[in-house]
């Protein structure tokens, strides 16, 4: 709102022929995307390194025997400490961005099935124990989400056109979201069976 009503701004949108509202918004995104994409590349940077220091291969010996690592001295219970802060810290950024690019909370729009299951399948699917792993298993369930989100209802209303109308197709119609649920599974049963340790697997 402050841009569309910027002198400098209107000015600079008339001289390219472009419209007020629509530049100012696709100015805010660009400048989400790059914000999103630094705070990305710096917590990337921090994990990597952390990943090949001696605090990341105590976190791996802890991960795969906590009985052995408490046996070598490593105080397990701390490391846990020190991960869920680390981990809450990150959340906290993320979540904070979110916010910023919604332009609101509501708390009952985060529900468990998409903040908590479906990144669970994202690690899973990437490859847990590595960083770039990841990154593309979001990117690419987060991609996909997107497209069945929008290409549902088309794929569905396609099923149930030789379908003569009555409360089936009604309610497969109204489904047609789950789409998104059905992708999902598919994808990770497909994963786990050619690829499980994911498409980017820990080295």
């Amino acid at each position: 709102v402050d841009l569309q009503v910027s002198p400098r701004f209107l000015a600079f949108v008339a001289d390219w022929g472009w419209e007020p509202t629509t530049a100012s918004t696709i100015l805010v995104k660009l400048l989400h995307m790059v914000i999103f994409g630094s705070v990305l590349l710096a917590i990337i940077w921090i994990t990597e390194r952390a990943l090949k220091s001696p605090w990341g291969r105590m976190m791996r010996a802890i991960r795969d025997n906590e009985v052995a690592a408490s046996a070598m001295g490593k105080n397990v219970t701390k490391r846990h400490l020190q991960v869920f802060i680390i981990g809450s810290v990150v959340i906290g950024i993320a979540g904070a961005m979110l916010t910023s690019m919604e332009g609101q909370l509501t708390p009952t729009n985060y529900s468990p099935l998409r903040f908590t299951f479906l990144i669970w399948i994202m690690v899973i699917v990437g490859g847990s124990g590595n960083n770039w792993g990841a990154v593309l298993g979001g990117l690419l369930l987060g991609w996909l989400w997107l497209i069945v989100e929008n290409a549902g209802p088309v794929i569905m209303g396609l099923i149930t056109a030789p379908m003569t109308d009555g409360w089936l197709k009604a309610h497969l119609v109204d489904s047609a979201q789950q789409l998104r649920l059905l992708t999902l599974g598919v994808v990770l049963l497909v994963v786990m069976r050619f690829a499980p340790r994911g498409l980017i697997p820990e080295k």
